[in-house]
């Protein structure tokens, strides 16, 4: 127990480390690189064969810095007829000491008139109004959800702090602001799925800056311990597609 409890505080430390260092990389970033690199990658994006096909995605939506731009890549899905879901974070209704206290849902754009209604939360992220939830429709839902059981997401676009590859596995592993909420959504998701007898679980899809890429061992790598959710592909800011080892459904 001692020995599990230390190797946690350790992951945390290293974790937190590493957000630390990251946070001034990217506060020397230009919002004109930004801007741009946030254009390859949304144009990367719709020439990538699981987004084209995808039916079902959920896409992140941007802070105004530091991070790829997602506006052009929502405004695409909608226009291109894709049901498209955005996070929404709530308060877990699941009360136990061994569970978050708050969880994220993803809840369903209407359309691209709907997603310029969203106003932004203190850290500038458009935002869905809490008291519209209960009409729309959301993986997990409740009691209040317009929702059915078998919404299940294909595409999952995943924001983060710091991605690498794992040299031994070819893993791609991501770092993100420490919440934890993508990784228990994921978990939670992919339950869901095998409990409907679907296919294999969402793609999960990193979009990234070149710069948040840790590309050599001078600059570190992402920590990850045994609940943190490895991806199946990375898109950066120069246009390369990163692809994990692991995935075979491309």
């Amino acid at each position: 127990m001692v020995e599990e409890q230390f190797a946690m505080a350790s992951l945390y430390a290293a974790k937190q480390q590493l957000r630390s260092l990251m946070k001034q990389k990217l506060a020397a970033i230009s919002n004109e690189s930004a801007l741009s690199q946030s254009t390859v990658v949304s144009n990367t994006l719709k020439n990538f064969r699981p987004y084209a096909d995808a039916k079902r995605i959920s896409v992140f939506l941007s802070m105004p810095n530091g991070e790829i731009q997602t506006d052009p890549i929502v405004r695409h899905a909608l226009e291109s007829g894709k049901e498209v879901f955005v996070p929404y974070l709530h308060k877990n209704p699941t009360s136990s000491p061994d569970l978050p206290a708050r969880v994220m849902d993803m809840v369903r754009l209407r359309d691209v008139g709907d997603y310029e209604s969203l106003k932004p939360d203190r850290w500038g992220i458009p935002s869905v109004d809490p008291a519209t939830v209960h009409q729309r429709q959301r993986i997990f839902g409740g009691p209040d959800a317009h929702h059915s059981e078998q919404t299940f997401l294909d595409l999952i676009l995943m924001p983060g702090v710091a991605f690498d590859m794992d040299p031994r596995t070819g893993a791609i592993r991501r770092l993100g602001h420490g919440k934890g909420f993508y990784d228990y959504f994921i978990s939670r998701h992919n339950a869901k799925l095998s409990s409907l007898g679907e296919r294999g679980p969402a793609l999960l899809l990193g979009l990234a800056l070149s710069e948040q890429l840790l590309s050599s061992p001078s600059e570190g790598t992402v920590p990850v311990g045994p609940l943190d959710q490895t991806l199946d592909g990375l898109i950066l800011g120069n246009g390369d597609i990163k692809r994990a080892n692991h995935n075979k459904r491309e």
